[in-house]
């Protein structure tokens, strides 16, 4: 899976490409450990690339989420595909993120 951020109006953005599954969990873990501080705890999280996620995707995901709330901050997810919304109602998760269409909307909420 390819993992590339850039910071855009004070908020992470990081793309994710290819499946995220337990093989490739840990480069999105380092990549929450190195980015999400204190004064940077704004994050959305562009899914367009991922066509498959396994419990451990989840799982970083979720701890993504925790980190970021530690930090009173927000973690989102855009451009969501088809699989992976049918994964995160299966187990409810969609209740706990908030979802955006696209990554302009989702850069929006999160600098108001």
């Amino acid at each position: 899976m390819q993992v590339e951020s850039e910071a855009m109006q004070n908020v992470q953005v990081v793309r994710l490409k290819g499946r995220f599954d337990a093989f490739e969990v840990p480069a999105f873990t380092d990549w929450v450990e190195r980015h999400v501080k204190p004064s940077h705890a704004q994050v959305v999280v562009n899914l367009e690339g991922v066509e498959f996620i396994d419990s451990s995707g989840l799982a970083a995901l979720v701890k993504g989420l925790k980190r970021c709330r530690e930090y009173n901050g927000n973690f989102v997810l855009c451009y969501i595909q088809q699989p992976v919304l049918i994964i995160l109602e299966l187990t409810r998760l969609d209740k706990a993120f908030t979802f955006y269409e696209d990554e302009t909307s989702a850069l929006e909420a999160l600098s108001a």
